[in-house]
């Protein structure tokens, strides 16, 4: 296995990482950015009232994208696969 191999692979994993999970990660952001810039003009500062609005949107986008992940997850894997055949 040569050091360029591991290089791409680890380059995959870490695009097919950041890919899989931005839409659940951005999601909680731009909910919880929302959610403070209306608690600082409605000058509420309890911070248990982003818990349930947060939770909510994502798992909502967690529906809304599993096929979408699956289908990234099984083209990840397909491609380790496709390394590992040819190493031999």
């Amino acid at each position: 296995m040569s050091q360029e191999l591991v290089v791409e692979i680890a380059t995959q994993t870490l695009y097919y990482t950041m890919l899989i999970g931005a839409p659940v990660l951005l999601t909680g952001l731009i909910i919880g950015i929302l959610l403070s810039i209306v608690q600082s003009v409605i000058q509420i500062k309890e911070m248990t009232l982003t818990f349930i609005p947060k939770i909510l949107s994502v798992m909502i986008i967690l529906l809304l994208t599993i096929p979408w992940m699956i289908n990234k997850f099984i083209e990840y894997f397909n491609y380790l696969m496709n390394i590992m055949q040819n190493l031999r």
